[in-house]
């Protein structure tokens, strides 16, 4: 069964889906994600504990108490999508990589660009923390849910880009 629901944090509302006790999807509210024609009109708005768990975690992230997510996901993806979002995974709190340094991490140093779209695929945004990701020139560069969000993200995070 899928799942969505809803949920108020610092950066405006966002909504939170499961499938089968796993996170799918992050999604900044820019829409209602229930409405016809919508990829997610095959879910259910109900609050289930995984994604109970999720808020509280995303809740901690916020108020600076959580640095690592212990959550169960199942992003939904092509295999080097699936590469690139591992590697996000292991980026640590504070820290930042650019799109290269994430293609050497996984083995394929010319995948620059693929890198970059695979981090723009991410469906589980914070949790799988593609914000962490930045130009080769320490610029700020492309982000879901705007550049002004990714900023407080990593401010939040006390990181000096």
């Amino acid at each position: 069964m899928k799942n969505i629901f809803y949920y108020q944090l610092p950066l405006g509302e966002i909504a939170i889906t499961e499938e089968n006790n796993k996170i799918t999807n992050v999604h900044y509210q820019k829409e209602n994600y229930l409405q016809t024609g919508n990829e997610f009109e095959e879910y259910t708005l109900k609050e289930t504990e995984v994604l109970k768990r999720a808020y509280e975690q995303l809740q901690e992230y916020f108020e600076g108490k959580r640095k690592v997510f212990t959550l169960p996901l199942s992003p939904k993806g092509t295999p080097f999508r699936q590469k690139v979002w591992n590697a996000l995974q292991q980026i640590p709190y504070g820290v930042t990589k650019n799109y290269g340094e994430i293609a050497k991490i996984i083995g394929n140093e010319k995948a620059a660009r693929a890198v970059g779209q695979a981090n723009n695929k991410n469906p589980i945004s914070i949790i799988i923390p593609c914000h962490r990701v930045i130009g080769k020139n320490g610029s700020l560069t492309g982000y879901d849910g705007g550049l002004e969000i990714k900023e407080f993200l990593l401010k939040l995070e006390n990181n000096n880009f």
